[in-house]
């Protein structure tokens, strides 16, 4: 009896000193709370109760369950590659282009538009999680070093969570560039808990904007939700309009779809190149994250009456894996509807430059992976 009572004695602190050390650092990851956020946000007219709201009502994630359980255990492997994803560590022109992109996973990207360039969701981290050890990891290696980034005008964050904010990048970034980070209100307090300097971070509602000398960023609606711990919606999520002297890219960051898309092509459009979110959705959360068909429709809403149609690029798919759609049926369908509505598609490989102007028609790299 003393041996089982000994045993399980081991067992409890066993486990519990692997919580311990699974959880270290997560209370500097979830960071501010609403308290610290009303201050900024309390004049928008999207922020009611403490709380942002999307234009059109929608659910956050769904809470475990049966079914999401079941999932879990049965399907979440079917989001993997088959083999090792091929890299593209492209280096960058001494010049940045009057529009192009590189594309470095999920919805890390590097824009040129009009000599100017701006990364936009940034991760770097090998886990989108409060925790370094437990959380979706890559299924790629970052596909070059943060430090061998060029200079950048600005970094823009779409919403806070772990996969498109990332705490120990945005450390690196603040000790390896200048620019100023651009935000969705509210985020502002995470980076500020972070040590970024106040005269580095600028917060904007929806349809407000900044300009750095010729280059402007709105912030733009989008159809999603925020958070980093227990409470929700806290901070405000957006798509941003990057915006030079003659050239215009569109960047979703993560959304459902929602035709207010249109709206926002009919103010700011037309748009040489939209990076729309195509992977992670599931019929249980359709309504916060838009899948290929609806990106193929939303790039076509983002164009509505300006007579031009851009080139659409993937993201927010194959780096991690955040459902349980097989690796390569984001890109598979959205190839597949786009042809059918004679869409222009770059797929470009994790670390890819794609020129906007002239786009190579996208060999499937991903199939001998699927």
């Amino acid at each position: 009896m003393k041996v089982k009572s000994a045993l399980t004695a081991a067992a409890v602190a066993g486990v519990a000193g692997w919580l311990a050390w699974a959880s270290r650092g997560i209370p500097g990851q979830i960071c501010a709370s609403s308290s610290k956020v009303s201050p900024y946000a309390g004049a928008s007219p999207r922020y009611r109760g403490r709380k942002f709201h999307n234009t059109d009502p929608s659910s956050d994630a769904p809470t475990p369950s049966g079914g999401l359980l079941r999932d879990a255990l049965t399907r979440r492997s079917a989001g993997r590659p088959a083999g090792r994803v091929p890299l593209v560590p492209s280096v960058a022109p001494d010049v940045a282009a009057d529009v192009a992109v590189t594309w470095y996973g999920h919805s890390s990207v590097l824009v040129e538009v009009d000599g100017y360039r701006v990364l936009a969701d940034p991760v770097w981290s090998e886990r989108v999680s409060p925790s370094a050890v437990v959380g979706p990891a890559r299924l790629h290696p970052a596909p070059i070093a943060l430090e061998d980034l060029p200079h950048v005008d600005a970094v823009v964050i779409s919403h806070d969570h772990y996969d498109h904010l990332d705490k120990a990048t945005v450390h690196d970034l603040v000790r390896t560039q200048k620019a100023p980070f651009v935000v969705p209100l509210g985020i502002g307090a995470h980076l500020r808990m972070w040590g970024v300097p106040e005269d580095r971070i600028v917060e904007l509602d929806w349809d407000e904007s900044t300009t750095l000398g010729g280059l402007t960023l709105t912030c733009t609606e989008a159809r999603h939700f925020s958070g980093r711990g227990f409470e929700r919606n806290t901070t405000q999520w957006a798509s941003w309009v990057l915006a030079g002297p003659v050239r215009r890219v569109f960047f979703g960051g993560d959304s459902g779809y929602t035709p207010r898309f249109a709206d926002l092509g009919r103010r700011y459009g037309p748009f040489d190149m939209t990076l729309l979110p195509v992977g992670a959705y599931d019929e249980r959360w359709s309504d916060i994250h838009m899948n290929p068909e609806e990106a193929v429709q939303t790039h076509a809403d983002l164009e509505l009456g300006n007579g031009t149609l851009g080139v659409l690029v993937p993201i927010h798919w194959a780096t991690f894996n955040l459902a349980f759609h097989p690796w390569s049926e984001p890109v598979e369908r959205l190839i597949e509807a786009a042809d059918k509505t004679d869409t222009t598609v770059a797929v470009p490989r994790p670390g890819q430059r794609i020129d906007g102007l002239n786009p190579a028609h996208p060999s499937p790299w991903w199939m001998r992976l699927s």
